[in-house]
């Protein structure tokens, strides 16, 4: 059974955050961590909180089952665009430039391998991707 964690209106850019995103999509719960701990771009610290909490949201939809033994995965990720604040900066000859600070929206799907998925299939679909 899979449990869904998301974190919305992160102030750092969609684009910066995918790259950290594309280094966990697939893999296994704890080699995620790892990598996000020693990850030194600034998303990677919020990523793994998120994971953090989707692994809560796993752990309270599964009262019976135990962490260890459920093998959980990465099923999806994705960072879409969120709002965007719009300021001016000033330039030369009395004229102004826009700045754009982004933000972002990450969503996070965690599930077991002891469901229909198995490593196999996301592996092959990670590859084909």
């Amino acid at each position: 059974m899979e449990a869904i964690a998301r974190l919305n209106n992160v102030p750092t850019s969609p684009r910066k955050m995918r790259l950290v995103a594309d280094l966990v999509r697939g893999k296994r719960v704890g080699q995620a961590l790892s990598i996000l701990k020693f990850t030194p771009n600034s998303g990677a610290a919020k990523l793994e909180k998120l994971l953090l909490s989707a692994v809560a949201n796993w752990q309270a939809k599964n009262p019976d089952e135990k962490i260890e033994e459920a093998d959980l995965f990465l099923k999806t990720i994705f960072v879409d665009e969120g709002r965007m604040l719009k300021r001016l900066r000033p330039a030369p000859q009395g004229r102004a430039h826009r700045i754009r600070k982004r933000s972002n929206h990450v969503t996070l799907i965690v599930d077991s391998y002891s469901s229909n998925v198995t490593a196999d299939n996301v592996e092959t679909t990670e590859k084909s991707n």
